[in-house]
């Protein structure tokens, strides 16, 4: 079966490629091992000139990398360009920092000296997802490489043109024969490249469901992995924050991507002494959006990236309506071509509705009223996700109170969640474990070796 590339603002399809077969799927992973053993015993300068020089590659190439993107899976365009800009800034901030993140560290104890050294683990397969084509790559990548690892692609199988322009990348910035190689393969290709004793640990973003099962496979290789997946972030705001600020900062996050990120707001839990100037803004402002051609520097909102996830996003919603939950706008797929489903705000839901536990993966808002602090602790834990909160608030108390409670991967105070390639990335609970990002990223891409000199 064919990869497809495919327009998901019209549904046109853009090309098509067959999938590796064995013999390439060899061939890689043969030349992966090969550059590992001389990439290993380059200095971190050499490794930094290389993410320098894609650096400079992706931002010359801004224009044409964005609409790939954009074309592929629908990403607004500026968004597109934005993300090109993103990558290289990782690949600049590992190149700056890397051999520092990653140096000797003293350890104090009777030997002469005692020392910890940070070494590369070998080949690292990534299974990698759609939504940031390019970000998503590079914020394995960089760091992998920086750290003297070499890189597997296996990206997912509806941007196949964006996972060959990354490996086009390398390849003109002079990255050696193997060091960055992208698999063009289906899921059922995955397990015995997982499996195989020349891959030395495995990175995935994806579902929980695709966490346990890759989890699994790298437990019995007694492989090194690292997993994010998803989460399901509150977003609070308690009676001391600037509401109108709040909202608008709501509004781009719940729609940034259509809809389409793992860590963004889709859990709006609100004080119910600004919950009523709060959803007033809120549906006015999700319903003005303009949905489009994400080619239209006017659009707001582009298209989903696959008709699958518009149904399964529907399925949600008809769900929660069907348990008593109330449309306040938008609600059903829009009946054109292409893959639509409009900006949505939901209240009143109960809390056997499939929104209230699942993550919604499309521009959806739940929001929930509560009464005090406590309540809203309680409401932003109640689920089986822990990526990251956004609080607002003006009171240092309240700040506090949070930073304690909630029990994700990282919080954010009167700010939009996000990633950085300065902070470290990663969740609690369903949301996976390990770090990406900052100097925890790339040390999880090493093994540690302690030194005792006597």
């Amino acid at each position: 079966m064919s990869l497809e590339s495919r327009n998901p603002a019209t549904g046109e399809l853009l090309a098509s490629f067959e999938p590796h077969g064995q013999a390439a799927i060899e061939d890689r992973l043969g030349r992966a091992a090969a550059a590992f053993r001389s990439w290993k015993q380059t200095s971190f300068d050499e490794r930094a000139r290389l993410l320098d020089r894609v650096a400079d590659l992706l931002e010359s190439d801004r224009e044409r990398l964005a609409r790939l993107m954009t074309l592929e899976m629908g990403k607004l365009l500026r968004a597109a360009g934005d993300e090109i800009i993103k990558s290289a800034r990782a690949c600049r901030f590992y190149a700056q920092h890397g051999a520092a993140f990653l140096a000797d560290e003293d350890i104090a104890t009777e030997a002469a000296r005692s020392y910890i050294r940070y070494e590369p683990v070998g080949p690292v397969f990534a299974i990698m997802p759609w939504n940031f084509p390019f970000w998503q790559v590079f914020r394995f990548a960089a760091p992998a490489l920086m750290a003297g690892n070499v890189a597997l692609l296996k990206h997912a199988p509806n941007v196949p043109q964006c996972a060959l322009a990354i490996e086009a990348l390398f390849q003109t910035a002079g990255a050696p024969d193997g060091v960055f190689q992208t698999l063009l393969i289906e899921v059922d290709q995955v397990p015995p490249i997982l499996e195989d004793e020349r891959v030395s640990a495995v990175t995935l973003t994806g579902s929980d469901r695709a966490g346990r099962d890759v989890a699994s496979r790298a437990g019995r290789a007694l492989k090194k992995s690292v997993l994010e997946l998803g989460g399901s972030d509150p977003f609070i705001v308690m009676p001391s924050a600037d509401v109108t600020t709040a909202v608008a900062t709501a509004v781009k996050s719940r729609t940034l991507n259509s809809g389409q990120s793992c860590i963004a707001a889709k859990r709006f839990v609100v004080s119910e002494a600004v919950a009523d100037e709060f959803l007033h803004q809120f549906v006015a402002a999700m319903a003005a959006l303009k949905i489009g051609d994400p080619l239209d520097a006017a659009t707001d909102v582009g298209p989903m990236a696959r008709a699958d996830l518009v149904d399964a996003l529907s399925a949600q919603v008809d769900d929660a309506v069907a348990r008593g939950a109330r449309v306040l706008t938008g609600g059903a797929p829009l009946s054109r071509a292409g893959h639509f489903y409009p900006p949505t705000v939901l209240v009143d839901i109960p809390t056997d509705a499939r929104v209230y536990r699942e993550e919604l993966f499309g521009p959806v808002a739940s929001v929930f009223r509560v009464n005090d602090l406590d309540e809203a602790i309680a409401l932003a834990n109640d689920t089986p996700y822990g990526l990251a909160a956004s609080v607002w608030t003006k009171d240092a108390a309240e700040r506090d109170r949070f930073v304690d409670a909630l029990e994700v991967g990282q919080v954010f105070v009167n700010a939009m969640v996000a990633s950085d390639p300065r902070v470290p990335f990663g969740g609690v609970k369903r949301s996976g474990y390990g770090r990406e990002l900052g100097p925890h990223g790339i040390r999880e891409l090493t093994q540690v070796k302690a030194v005792w000199v006597m």
